[in-house]
């Protein structure tokens, strides 16, 4: 599976999490590499780096920085789904490495 150059937006995300639909997620994608710059809604600016598998899971650090001013930092872990419409529907399993350190799950759809 290869991201480059999609972008998401989520649909659903835990009440502890940071992004919403206001967020834009833009994914590039190098061999098995991947990075995204993101914001939107409570996000001033984010970056993920992360690695694809072969079945198209991704396993990521991320970064940002919120509109309270805060540096937030997580892990996540996101399985891809293919939709009847071609497109791909992210389900995430994350945490934050920084903050209260709680985790949650998000649902990303590719635009």
């Amino acid at each position: 599976m290869n991201y480059n150059n999609k972008r998401f937006r989520p649909i659903k995300n835990s009440e502890n999490g940071e992004t919403s639909e206001a967020t834009l997620f833009v994914y590039k994608q190098t061999g098995n590499m991947i990075s995204s710059e993101y914001k939107g809604g409570q996000i001033v600016k984010g970056h993920l780096i992360g690695l694809v598998d072969k079945t198209g899971t991704i396993d990521m650090r991320y970064h940002q920085i919120n509109k309270k001013g805060e540096l937030m930092t997580g892990t996540c872990q996101s399985k891809p789904e293919m939709m009847p419409n071609g497109k791909i529907r992210l389900h995430e399993t994350w945490q934050w490495t920084s903050g209260d350190r709680s985790s949650g799950t998000s649902i990303l759809e590719e635009l």
